[in-house]
């Protein structure tokens, strides 16, 4: 499989603009359904430094637990969560399961 590239971004730009309010999804999902499976990381780091307009706070690890890198922490991550109506308990989703957003 080859190194992904620009158009991997986009497309993992225009999946993550469509996780709905009161989701959430992960790296690997995101890199999955991208078609690059084993990129998680590098979508990490593209909602470090990605378009700030773009929902990445709906953005969690395989756990459901959120990123410590998020701008402002864990913190920042979970109080816009929460303004969705996704509750976390020690930073972690509650309810995963039923919160993940898997199209």
């Amino acid at each position: 499989m080859s190194k992904p590239g620009s158009a991997f971004r986009d497309q993992v730009e225009v999946l993550i603009a469509r996780v709905p309010a009161g989701k959430v999804t992960t790296y690997g999902d995101l890199a999955a359904l991208a078609g690059h499976p084993y990129a998680a990381r590098i979508v990490g780091g593209m909602a470090h430094y990605g378009d700030a307009a773009l929902p990445w706070h709906r953005l969690v690890n395989r756990f459901g637990g959120l990123a410590s890198g998020y701008h402002g922490g864990r913190e920042a991550q979970a109080e816009h969560l929460a303004a969705e109506g996704v509750t976390c308990t020690d930073f972690v989703v509650d309810n995963f399961k039923e919160r993940r957003w898997q199209p």
